[in-house]
């Protein structure tokens, strides 16, 4: 499969006299493929090393079961004073030892000196200071499309043998096809073509839903971003009337003719305001209403204790987000994953952060950002400005032809006819309320009906709002501080 810009990087460090190259990567097949591509291309043998096998010169060489131990191979290698490419699979755990550490040490001084590299490859690397200051880190990109079309071809191949099946693609449903495997491993895209060709014994334009259920329940397993389909996003929102105009607008810009005028399509919005007024459901409802995958990023689980893990993780969210493009990306209460105290985790989320900056005044795909903030006080400047997102509005307390919508909402969506309430002495009731206390109010309510074994009625919901405190009471100062800063600065969402 074609690795081209790859076995460049790779025979650059090569030939830049790096003794070590780290590949973190859980694709050893294609680590290794392209290790051994690197070699032909510079002219140098591959020797292999496992714990199990030991040392073996590739391709048919004998293993050296007396090399399995970490020690025992780098000494051999030493004793062995051949320039080559030596493939130590899984190596990084055993620098830990303090005897593999000092040998790694002391046969980098020397490769450092030759075209010799030892290329490490495994998932979650972690070298010790003294060890890590000889080795470069290289990252296995995703596969390419070109590597992908081979995936395509080499499972066909496969299945030929067996059964025959049908191809139907255009070049369009080709590049269709593509774009849904895109942000997989090989295996993985492997694994799901096969699954969608024996399933009916045809390969088409119809299997791209399939691919992208089947991409989805990969990035879910990863377990950075949680993904929502398009179709299964039953959520309404009640109100929110500029921002739904301001939405009908913004979708154009992922239309043919946006992109006949050289119209980028919209980066995202942020979304400040009082807890509980529906700016996580607005993430939802507009992915529902663009009829978009929606992807949520919990920015809790980006932090990780090794240094440069946490960036990584955030690289690896945004790539699975590009690779399900067109989508919404919703990072919730973003304040409290990106406006850390840089000193009190090492810094880490202060690079995170930058990173996330990057890739929002840079990116080239079609994912749009919504990000919701409730304490509009910790976010940085630098998020605020002009040109992170496209717009950033302010959620307040509902108003009262709102808060009808939302009684009727919440009536309707657990089996009620509202019109058989009091809707206006509800709504008066619940002044100052937010939605996600009104919907409380529904739900404690329902719970007491079926207690008391009797139909739900007005009486019921009011009696459970008059025994609500209110954010709106409780929080009173921080709420009036927050529509002061939000007056004149932020775009009203009614």
């Amino acid at each position: 499969m074609p690795l081209t810009s790859s076995i460049h990087d790779v025979k650059t460090l090569v030939l830049s006299f790096h003794p070590a190259i780290a590949m973190d990567t859980q694709e050893e097949e294609r680590a290794e493929r392209l290790v051994k591509a690197v070699a032909s291309e510079v002219g140098l043998p591959v020797w292999e090393w496992t714990l199990s096998q030991g040392l073996v010169r590739w391709p048919d060489g004998q293993p050296n079961r007396s090399t399995a131990g970490a020690v025992e191979v780098l000494a051999h290698i030493r004793t062995l004073r051949v320039e080559a490419i030596y493939l130590l699979k899984d190596f990084a755990r055993h620098l830990q030892d303090p005897t593999v550490c000092r040998a790694f040490r002391d046969l980098s001084q020397e490769f450092s000196h030759t075209h010799s590299t030892m290329v490490i490859t495994g998932a979650g690397h972690e070298f010790p200071d003294d060890a890590g200051h000889h080795v470069v880190h290289y990252e296995l990109a995703l596969p390419n499309k070109d590597e992908l079309r081979d995936v395509i071809a080499s499972v066909l191949a496969s299945l030929r043998e067996r059964t025959r099946p049908r191809v139907d693609l255009t070049p369009e449903g080709l590049e269709r096809l593509l774009d849904a495997l895109s942000g997989m491993t090989a295996n993985q895209a492997r694994q799901a073509v096969a699954s969608v060709v024996l399933e009916d014994g045809r390969l088409t334009t119809e299997d791209v839903g399939k691919l992208l259920d089947r991409k989805a329940e990969e990035i879910s397993r990863d377990g950075l971003l949680e993904y929502f389909p398009a179709e299964d996003n039953p959520f309404e929102l009640g109100g929110f009337e500029k921002l739904r105009e301001w939405l009908k607008r913004a979708r154009l810009g992922f239309s043919e003719r946006a992109r006949e005028l050289n119209l980028e399509p919209p980066k995202g919005i942020l979304l400040v305001g009082v807890q509980g007024c529906g700016k996580s459901l607005a993430a939802k409802c507009i992915a529902r209403q663009w009829e978009m995958p929606l992807l949520k990023l919990d920015a809790g689980r980006l932090y990780d204790k090794y240094i440069g893990e946490s960036e990584k993780n955030l690289r690896r969210a945004i790539d699975l987000a590009e690779s399900m493009s067109p989508c919404v990306l919703w990072i919730d209460e973003i304040e409290k994953g990106f406006a850390q105290a840089g000193d009190q985790d090492g810094g880490a989320s202060q690079r995170i952060f930058a990173s996330l900056l990057t890739w929002m005044q840079e990116k080239k795909r079609p994912v749009f950002l919504i990000a919701t903030a409730n304490d509009v006080f910790k976010l940085p400047p630098e998020l605020l400005r002009k040109g992170r997102f496209d717009e950033i509005f302010f959620v307040d307390l509902p108003a009262a032809d709102e808060r009808e919508t939302i009684f009727t909402i919440h009536l309707r969506h657990r089996r009620q006819d509202a019109t058989a309430f009091d809707l206006p002495a509800l709504v008066a009731a619940s002044e100052s309320f937010s939605g996600a206390e009104i919907e409380q109010a529904v739900i404690a309510s329902l719970y007491r009906s079926l207690h008391d074994e009797r139909p739900l009625d007005t009486a019921m919901i009011l009696s459970e709002l008059s025994e609500t405190v209110p954010l709106s009471r409780t929080r009173a100062e921080d709420i009036a501080r927050l529509r002061q800063l939000a007056q004149d600065r932020f775009v009203p969402v009614r």
